[in-house]
């Protein structure tokens, strides 16, 4: 592995990321709603598909093939190599939404270096959107016709924000129920749209902010290497930009300083 390709051509890593994807979309999309999906539970009792399972295998298998030095993470398979360079996956984000036949769901690839995410592909095929980034190169999007650059919103108030909060049941395992209601009361919306797809939402001005909690690199790291090669900003609710620190703050940046003050502030509980 040369220094020049860890830490500035990231153009042949967002080319392979993309492959990454096609190959993952070969996989997921044929077996969403499939009649015959085969769905299981993990030790943690969350719920893993045949469609999971898959579409990592074809990704490690691509990854294997052509960067066999970097290490690998993803959620099914676990980890793997060396993770000064490691790529990150998940390869369905939103399972319950695959296996229950609602489309938003997506794979997320990311390439994070010395644990900063860098490269960033999110692709949702169920609604045939795809998402891109990576230092230096933009953040774009495509919905099947030519692809366009993405960028956060210039929001700069609060009151005028409109942000995600993920799942009601996530801020309430953190002991953070009082600090979401408030967060209602001061925004201009609140919507809990979940997963993968909030955070592009994010990166492409539609939305302000998104929020949550007990999640795990393979959870956050395309959406951080997206959103802020999209102008945001991305760190974990103590404002470190750490992939692992099982929560995430996602914004349009303008708005960040702001929203780290109102839920460290006793007035926001």
């Amino acid at each position: 592995m040369s220094e020049t390709r860890a830490d500035a051509d990231f153009q042949s890593d967002l080319d392979l990321a993309l492959r990454l994807a096609d190959a993952a979309d070969a996989q997921s999309l044929p077996r969403f709603d499939a009649a015959d999906l085969h769905v299981s539970l993990k030790a943690d009792r969350s719920h893993v598909t045949d469609a999971d399972l898959a579409t990592e295998r074809a990704i490690r298998e691509i990854l294997r093939a052509e960067r066999p030095e970097d290490g690998i993470l993803g959620e099914e398979y676990g980890s793997s190599g060396d993770a000064r360079r490691q790529w990150i996956i998940d390869p369905i984000d939103g399972t319950a939404n695959f296996l229950r036949g609602v489309p938003l769901w997506g794979t997320m690839i990311s390439l994070a270096v010395d644990g900063v995410a860098r490269v960033g592909v999110v692709s949702m095929p169920a609604l045939g959107r795809r998402w891109w980034a990576a230092p230096g190169l933009g953040a774009w999007a495509s919905t099947g016709a030519e692809p366009r650059a993405i960028r956060v919103s210039g929001v700069a108030d609060l009151d005028d924000a409109s942000v995600s909060f993920q799942s009601i049941g996530q801020w309430d395992d953190a002991g953070r129920t009082d600090q979401l209601l408030a967060l209602s009361r001061r925004v201009w919306r609140d919507r809990g749209y979940g997963d993968v797809f909030a955070y592009m939402m994010l990166a492409e001005g539609r939305i302000d902010m998104v929020a949550e909690f007990d999640v795990k690199e393979y959870d956050i790291a395309a959406a951080f290497a997206i959103v802020t090669e999209a102008g945001g900003t991305a760190t974990a609710f103590d404002g470190t930009p750490t992939l692992s620190a099982r929560s995430a703050l996602a914004t349009n940046g303008v708005l960040h300083d702001a929203f780290l003050g109102f839920f460290a502030a006793p007035s926001s509980l």
